[in-house]
């Protein structure tokens, strides 16, 4: 049987206030992502999705429990093994590009596959892939002021996507773009989901964006729920005020 691309079991995260005391935002979360799955989490400003990504990506490390990397658990490794798998197994795309101004679309693209000791030829051929791929092979040569916002966050993708990673996880991909903009963006998504077969973890505001994801979650007060579980709650909690 097949292990899931991504997947956590009781996942803690707490932080210390500015008074000391332990602000929990992760109480026990528990979430299994399949390969070529799309899972979006919605949930209120200040629930802790950004967290739960970070931690998803071994940006950060939780308090208590466990993230599994195709069935590796992230506490066993080193910060040297951490590293490889964040620029191997896992691509990030934010809500703020985060290109480096200074370097070409192109070359934006090739730095993870430089990074992870990609043959120069080799890391040239996938970067050139990867600009068709997203729709922007005329633009490879120009910086990221030149582009528009919705060409920067191609670049982003087709960055995220340069090692052939394991999973994606997307913090408010489109939050900043136009509707029509962040329509292609979306769009853009589920095909190199289809033709790539990685999963996805999306975090988003968008509930149409969301919507179009295989499942969707909502996290609240610390756990992941089922969104028709969690409207089923909030249902009957309010039949019980009535």
């Amino acid at each position: 049987m097949s292990r899931p691309a991504i997947a956590t079991e009781r996942l803690f995260k707490s932080f210390r206030d500015s008074d000391g005391s332990e602000l929990p935002i992760l109480k026990g979360v528990d979430l299994e992502v399949e390969t070529g799955e799309v899972v979006a989490v919605v949930g209120a400003s200040g629930a802790g999705k950004s967290t739960l990504l970070h931690l998803l990506g071994g940006l950060d490390r939780p308090t208590d429990g466990e993230v599994y990397l195709a069935g590796q658990p992230l506490s066993r490794l080193t910060e040297q093994q951490l590293a490889e798998a964040r620029n191997q197994r896992i691509g990030f795309v934010f809500q703020f590009h985060h290109l480096l101004r200074e370097f070409s679309a192109f070359e934006n693209i090739m730095m993870p596959l430089l990074i992870g000791d990609v043959d120069g030829a080799q890391a040239q051929a996938r970067a050139e892939a990867l600009l068709r791929a997203v729709g922007l092979e005329r633009r490879g040569g120009h910086k990221p002021p030149q582009l528009s916002g919705g060409e920067r966050q191609r670049v982003a993708v087709a960055r995220a996507l340069a090692n052939e990673p394991l999973v994606l996880l997307a913090d408010e991909p489109s939050g900043n773009l136009d509707h029509h903009t962040a329509e292609g963006l979306h769009d853009l998504f589920f095909r190199l989901r289809d033709e790539r077969e990685f999963a996805i973890v999306l975090v988003t505001h968008n509930l149409e964006f969301a919507g179009r994801a295989d499942r969707v979650l909502r996290l609240h007060d610390g756990t992941l729920h089922d969104v028709s579980d969690f409207m089923t709650e909030q249902e009957t909690s309010s039949d019980a005020v009535r």
